[in-house]
């Protein structure tokens, strides 16, 4: 049978067992809620909690809900959002925008608790965050998703900006002179192509983001997907490797960005981060390079993670200031 969708945050490992009577077992998580063991019912109208190893310490935090919301962009499709507020949020207030970009593409934004970029970390400095499900993700069926093929860059990062206007309009507590936009992976992709497009934000964080798609084809994982991509291999030298190569716009390298990698990255191997740095050093484009000698595509250790987290903080507090009191982002930190 089916189960349905719970009205907040998601299910996930679903697991179906026993002898006489089928018994569910999954686990549920939100945004504000971190993974627990849970019974559901049939068909997921009820669940039971079965375990509860970090709910109490999550609940004593101020950890704001994800408010969803959609608009339709230039090309007529419908783009879902989330917006979180950071803790002991106040209306009244003018608050930064940071605008994180996920990874994939053919992932999603969800109402889930997330280790990689964690919401209520980013959010705690008081800062608002923006989710957007651009064009090629998984939250509009597969007609979306594949609509990135052949505009692998330019359509999602048009969405990505769209979406932090259309946040701006909906939402006056939102500071429009502060921005700055993160990702990691597909989403580092991105914020390596905002370096060359647009000057909006203030600041970018980009992590295991390539520079070069021809780089990126003859080192990485994943060329044969890169060719679906781009419409071709690298030496037809179609439009794509042509009109949405990031390192052809260096020229227009303006905005100071933290670059980070892990150099046992095989999917967007350290290459990408070492030409970039050259390239924004040669521009003189303020800029940080970190690589964890120990890490792949993902940030994993837990002292990694920490010494990561520090240096995206330190990064957006530099350019965006603190918001948040002192008390929230310390007890954030500390858990």
């Amino acid at each position: 049978a089916l189960i349905d969708a719970p009205e907040h945050g998601m299910y996930a490992d679903l697991g179906i067992g026993g002898t006489r009577t089928a018994t569910t077992i999954a686990t549920y998580q939100s945004a504000t809620e971190p993974p627990e063991i849970v019974r559901l019912d049939e068909r997921g109208r009820g669940r039971r909690q079965l375990s509860s190893h970090a709910r109490a310490r999550a609940a004593a935090l101020d950890l704001q809900e994800a408010e969803n919301f959609w608009f339709t962009n230039s090309r007529g499709q419908r783009v879902h959002n989330m917006l979180v507020r950071p803790p002991a949020f106040d209306p009244q207030r003018k608050y930064p925008l940071l605008v994180l970009m996920h990874g994939g593409p053919f992932s999603q934004w969800q109402d889930a608790w997330v280790l990689r970029w964690n919401y209520h970390l980013l959010s705690a400095q008081g800062y608002v965050l923006l989710l957007t499900n651009y064009v090629g993700s998984t939250s509009e069926g597969e007609a979306f998703a594949q609509a990135i093929q052949g505009d692998p860059l330019k359509g999602p990062a048009d969405d990505v900006n769209a979406a932090a206007d259309e946040a701006i309009r909906r939402y006056p507590f939102i500071d429009a002179d502060r921005q700055c936009a993160a990702g990691a992976s597909y989403g580092g992709h991105l914020a390596n192509w905002l370096q060359g497009t647009t000057t909006r934000y203030r600041c970018l964080i980009s992590h295991a983001g390539l520079v070069n798609l021809e780089a990126q084809w003859g080192t990485s994982d994943g060329s044969f997907d890169r060719e679906i991509m781009a419409g071709g291999p690298v030496w037809e030298q179609g439009e794509v490797w042509r009109e949405q190569n990031p390192i052809r716009l260096a020229a227009n390298f303006r905005t100071p960005v933290l670059v980070t990698f892990g150099e046992k990255d095989f999917r967007v191997p350290v290459n990408n981060g070492l030409e970039y740095w050259t390239a924004l050093q040669r521009q003189r484009v303020e800029s940080k390079l970190i690589v964890f000698p120990e890490e792949n595509h993902w940030v994993l250790s837990a002292e990694d993670s920490r010494y990561f987290y520090k240096e995206v903080q330190d990064w957006l507090a530099k350019y965006l200031g603190k918001t948040g009191s002192a008390a929230h982002i310390e007890k954030a930190a500390a858990q």
